[in-house]
């Protein structure tokens, strides 16, 4: 790389494109975030001019480098993309599954998207919303606690819980990694042998809502998310995916704490 072809440049433009790291370019694409960037290059998924680049000290040159992830040319200065998947039953969240089994990325036009990734994680066996985006600050800042980005679900559970057990759920129920923040629960329906409960947390804990209702002793027999932050899954059917609003945009920026 040549720094003497940078010389024509105003100094706001040389600073923006001149070489530089290679996870710190895709992240300024809108790929991924920069951690994202650098899970993206040591998986083997980016080439710089046809050759794969793991080393996550490499540098390119905006100007003249073709960057592919997943075969696909990244291009500078291309919009960040999210979208929504509502995730059918039997798919883990992963964009590539070593076991073989069926991933979220089967689902999802990655093929038009390179760097696109979920935003948290829905376990193999949960259905309903699923947020994907390329904007890896976006991303980080829907997870990140300080937020208290708030997911909604529906889940049928065995028995028929008491007054005593919402009030557990709702006011806080110790689990193995400590005890949860308050919920908000409410008793839907029940037929006597089972229960539908709508709970909204604000945490991300692994499987943490299926704990939660085993806690109490009521086995979760299905469980999906109907809202996450400001979306909701209105117009996308199981199994299909939608890009968001400009409306829905501009809520999850706002969630955030970013203005548009």
């Amino acid at each position: 790389m040549d720094p003497a072809r940078f010389e024509h440049l105003e100094p706001e433009q040389g600073s923006a494109i001149y070489p530089m790291r290679l996870q710190k370019f895709l992240a300024r694409a809108g790929i991924a975030s920069r951690r994202g960037s650098e899970n993206l290059m040591t998986a083997g998924r980016v080439k710089v001019n046809g050759v794969v680049v793991t080393e996550l000290g490499s540098k390119v040159d905006p100007l003249s480098d073709v960057v592919e992830v997943d075969g696909l040319q990244v291009k500078w200065g291309a919009e960040a993309v999210s979208l929504i998947l509502n995730k059918p039953a039997g798919f883990v969240t992963t964009m590539n599954d070593p076991q073989g089994r069926p991933c979220v990325a089967e689902l999802v036009p990655t093929e038009d998207h390179p760097g696109l990734y979920p935003v948290g994680r829905l376990d193999r066996a949960t259905r309903g919303l699923l947020l994907f985006t390329t904007d890896g600050e976006l991303g980080h800042g829907l997870l990140h606690p300080s937020h208290h980005v708030h997911k909604t679900y529906l889940a049928r559970v065995s028995g028929v819980p008491t007054d005593s057990d919402i009030s557990a759920l709702s006011n806080g129920i110790e689990l193995d990694d400590g005890m949860t923040a308050p919920a908000e629960v409410a008793l839907e329906e029940t037929d006597g042998q089972t229960s539908l409960l709508r709970l909204t947390i604000h945490e991300g804990r692994y499987r943490q809502v299926r704990r939660m209702c085993g806690a109490i002793h009521h086995e979760c027999l299905d469980l999906q998310r109907i809202s996450f932050g400001p979306l909701t899954l209105e117009n996308v059917n199981e199994g299909q995916w939608r890009y968001l609003t400009e409306k829905e945009n501009e809520a999850l920026q706002y969630a955030v704490g970013k203005q548009c």
